[in-house]
């Protein structure tokens, strides 16, 4: 779901930076926090995804249009959240209402949104349950015109003359927000780490306000990420000498440490590896090296050493799909998948095998590095997050000669590695036919659809590098499983019986067998996606959808047609001259790359990736 940080002309761009980054801090992974323009609130579908929507301090009179006042209204009514800051009395009424009732109790609110002069900040102190905060801004109290009634509760009160600074007002099935307390600037600069200083306040009173309008925080936003645990490096049951194949390719016997660019490991054996686990797991434990604990001779850990993931179902679920798909009995050097680095909890899969060129270049592939928790995973754009239980996250390594795939070929790994993860979620090990409801967003997302709702539950992301003829491709993905409400997930497209039988372990086992033909098909190809794309095209979302291109000058509605197999670009048709370039047999296209352009399919518009 959504939360949406109003960045119209009106907004003090200080208080939107600041609200942007409060509400980030409070909820991801639980939300996507966002801007959303004056046009995409009034032109564009935001409520079927939205949570919240948050007006900053503006420093000039909104003027919403009716439509758009009509829609925030309805938001809130089915069940939506409104909160407005800097809320005030200065001629700031909406002219077209946003005005809402209870009709339950007959309460009812008029909004005031302040819009004055910020030249001349004074000093303003405020009063709540968490005891008295104090800043600077405009000393405006928040006067509100509404019928006393259960439905309105105070939060806070300016200490002089006690008027409310914030309160929460329900309407309908949804709830609205109005703070006078001022955001765009930190309430207070000194004892930001004293648990009693304003700041800390601050942050707990918005925090009790989100919970009143109806969001969930993440249960470990008020405590620090857990901290990374010994990695578990297993190989297939049935290949026991692949830990003794991997060890040698990168010239270590164990006990023995791998000093990298961005990481040192340490090789252990089994048994003081799991002595040295179980301790870093009751104690706080810090390590310069990062441990490795090699399971040789096919050998696994029992599942009590593994609890959050269970590698005796992962590789038999394994075995059992790359038989159904026809892969190689005994592929050289192993299938993928039948390696696998395993972090209870790691800093991320991704960087641990492309920013240490030791590791990138010496160890044999394909080679599986997989977490239940990441502390600093990555994403499209260098993005980092603290990934939630129920996610699974991964990286494959996998290393190719350029005389087997070109490298402009190299871009259609993205789109191959997505339509596995769609094709194995309709498997019986995962969904079934409710998989059908798995599409993939161009260029490398994951969503499920539902009707007219559609939520992000994945991503792709790919990094290669180059040496000796060879090419080194790490694809990094994150797939949102057994997550539980508000995220999205699989796990959302079953019913409860249903939902006890969904795994990380089959669906990451999965997973990699259904890419392993695909992947096979595309090297003996020489990277063309000929093979794949009808198959890709069914699968995803964007089949003669309407878009706007703001990549060009001037914007230009254009109609999605496919990709094209030479470069692995967005082809669209601009939608003036569609009927033109039909009739005419001519070629009038707007070709984007997906590493130069970013798709925002809840505003439907094509933009340069910052």
């Amino acid at each position: 779901m959504n939360v949406l940080v109003y960045a119209g002309p009106e907004v003090i761009q200080t208080s939107l930076a600041r609200s942007i980054s409060i509400l980030k801090s409070l909820l991801v992974p639980n939300y996507t926090v966002q801007a959303i323009t004056a046009q995409s609130l009034s032109s564009h579908p935001w409520p079927s995804t939205g949570a919240l929507l948050v007006i900053p301090a503006c420093n000039q009179k909104l003027s919403f249009s009716s439509t758009t006042s009509n829609t925030i209204k309805s938001f809130v009514e089915h069940g939506g959240a409104l909160l407005g800051l800097r809320a005030g009395v200065r001629s700031s009424v909406l002219e077209t209402g946003l005005k809402f009732q209870d009709a339950v109790s007959g309460a009812h609110l008029t909004c005031y949104f302040y819009d004055g002069d910020l030249s001349g900040p004074k000093t303003i102190s405020v009063t709540c349950s968490q005891g008295e905060l104090s800043g600077t801004a405009e000393d405006v109290p928040l006067e509100i015109d509404a019928v006393e009634s259960s439905s309105l509760q105070v939060l806070a009160r300016h200490s002089e003359g006690s008027k409310p600074a914030a309160i929460v007002f329900r309407s309908g099935m949804g709830h609205v927000s109005l703070w006078s307390i001022p955001l765009e600037t930190s309430m207070s600069s000194e004892n930001a780490g004293d648990d009693d200083s304003t700041e800390n306040k601050q942050k707990s009173l918005f925090c009790d306000t989100l919970r009143l309008l109806g969001l969930q925080l993440p249960s470990d936003s008020s405590s620090a990420p857990p901290q990374p645990l010994p990695l578990i490096l297993t190989g297939s049951p049935s290949r026991t000498d692949i830990v003794q194949q991997i060890l040698s390719s990168i010239s270590l016997q164990i006990p023995g440490t791998l000093v990298d660019e961005n990481n040192t490991f340490e090789f252990v054996d089994a048994q003081p590896g799991l002595e040295m686990l179980r301790q870093a797991r009751s104690q706080s434990w810090h390590s310069v090296a990062i441990p490795v604990i090699a399971f040789s001779n096919g050998c696994l850990p029992q599942p009590s050493d593994t609890p959050l993931f269970n590698l005796e179902q992962y590789y038999s679920t394994l075995s059992a799909v790359r038989q159904e798909k026809t892969c190689p009995s005994e592929p050289s050097p192993w299938g993928i998948g039948e390696v696998l680095q395993y972090g209870e909890v790691v800093t991320s899969t991704q960087t641990m095998l492309d920013k240490n060129p030791r590791l990138l270049s010496d160890l044999p592939v394909p080679f599986l590095s997989l977490a239940s928790h990441q502390v600093a995973g990555r994403g499209r754009g260098g993005n980092t997050w603290v990934s939630p239980a129920g996610c699974l996250q991964y990286s494959l390594l996998l290393r190719v000669p350029l005389s087997q795939i070109p490298a402009s070929k190299l871009v259609f790994v993205q789109y191959l590695f997505a339509l596995a993860v769609v094709e194995a979620c309709r498997h019986e090990n995962v969904l079934g036919r409710v998989g059908e409801a798995v599409k993939l967003k161009w260029p490398n997302d994951v969503y499920i659809v539902e009707g007219e709702e559609k939520r992000k539950i994945g991503g792709i992301l790919v990094n290669t590098s180059f040496t000796g003829g060879m090419v080194s491709i790490v694809i990094g993905a994150g797939l949102n499983v057994l997550n539980g409400p508000p995220i999205a997930s699989l796990s959302h497209l079953l019913s409860p019986e249903a939902q006890a039988r969904l795994s990380l372990e089959k669906t990451a086992a999965t997973i990699m067998a259904t890419f392993e033909p695909m992947w096979n098909t595309f090297v003996l190809e020489r990277g063309s996606f000929r093979p794949f794309i009808d198959q890709y095209l069914d699968r995803w979302l964007h089949s003669d959808q309407l878009v706007t291109v703001t990549t060009t000058t001037p914007h230009r509605r254009v109609r999605i047609s496919g990709i094209t197999l030479d470069h692995g670009l967005l082809r669209t048709v601009p939608e003036r001259e569609a009927w033109i370039s039909r009739a005419s047999g001519q070629d009038d296209f707007i070709d984007l790359q997906p590493d130069g352009n970013t798709f925002d399919l809840m505003s439907g518009l094509i933009m340069t990736k910052k």
